[in-house]
């Protein structure tokens, strides 16, 4: 998945956005981004250059959404997620857990996620990692086991999405990860570092499924 920090990209960030799009496509990969805040045009055009999913989370329910982002609102996410799907991208969408939310609030965000008009295709489910110097940078820890019970609950209300075990695997044991792969996790992100966050080794992950009798599964041929 590529990435940029912005509120949402600009024109001339077009052109070599769609750029990227095409040389990881011609790899005969399957190309994901995250770049903010998209109109219908600027959707329509990662489309035509080849772009197969589109992320854009909604982080939290709509009821604690204000007690963290100021910089867009709710409706905005979901109305980049309507864009996205009017030009025939898929969705890569989901939040982040463990930001002082309540049970009710991990529920809420599900129970949106599973209620718009198609559930996304990839569900990433990201534990907060604490920064230092951040306004969360001395959050407590979610309780593991309330983190599996959102994993469990994607599963059950999205049931043909991936589940994706996100941000924050570094601070899990490999007995917490199970537990969320047989809760319903069926999908990780892999490499050294997500996003500016350190990420398990990809001889650890290898490891952790040989322990689990977990198989990756194979992509097939173009």
């Amino acid at each position: 998945c590529m990435g940029a920090a912005w509120h949402g990209p600009k024109e001339r960030d077009m052109d070599a956005v769609a750029a990227m799009i095409e040389g990881v496509k011609a790899l005969g990969m399957e190309t994901c981004m995250t770049l903010g805040m998209l109109d219908p045009d600027q959707a329509q055009r990662l489309k035509r250059a080849g772009l197969d999913y589109y992320n854009h989370n909604i982080d939290t329910s709509e009821r604690y959404y204000g007690e963290i982002i100021s910089t867009r609102t709710f409706a905005d996410r979901l109305e980049t997620l309507g864009h996205v799907r009017e030009a025939g991208m898929k969705v890569c969408c989901g939040g982040i857990v463990g930001m002082g939310e309540g049970k009710a609030d991990r529920i809420d965000m599900l129970v949106t996620l599973a209620n718009l008009p198609e559930p996304p295709e990839s569900v990433p489910i990201n534990m907060l990692i604490p920064i230092g110097g951040t306004p969360l940078g001395q959050s407590e820890p979610i309780d593991p086991i309330e983190f599996v019970r959102a994993i469990a609950l994607a599963r059950i209300m999205m049931p043909k999405s991936y589940v994706r075990l996100s941000a924050g695997r570094m601070a899990m044991s490999d007995e917490m990860q199970a537990l969320c792969f047989f809760a319903g996790a069926n999908s990780i992100f892999v490499g050294d570092t997500l996003l500016t966050a350190e990420n398990p080794q990809e001889d650890q992950d290898s490891a952790l499924f040989s322990r689990l009798g977990i198989k990756p599964m194979e992509r097939e041929a173009q």
